[in-house]
């Protein structure tokens, strides 16, 4: 069995700094460079995001990569 708290922690604080900006998955996705689908799997704890995307996220946040994933 997988330890997914850190996937759960990062969704968690993706999802209420996208709320926080007002943004919708597809404002945050589009910023990212991403697809929308993908935030909403990183919400929800369903992805195992690499660190270029954690990166891209940061960056469309105007933060640094490390902010997303501090305790």
């Amino acid at each position: 069995m997988r330890d997914i708290s850190i996937l759960i922690k990062f969704g968690k604080r993706v999802k209420k700094m996208r709320i926080a900006k007002g943004w919708s998955q597809e404002e945050l996705a589009k910023r990212a460079k991403l697809h929308r689908t993908y935030i909403g799997s990183v919400e929800r704890n369903e992805r195992n995001i690499s660190l270029i995307n954690i990166e891209r996220i940061a960056k469309a946040f105007g933060v640094a990569p490390w902010q997303l994933i501090k305790q």
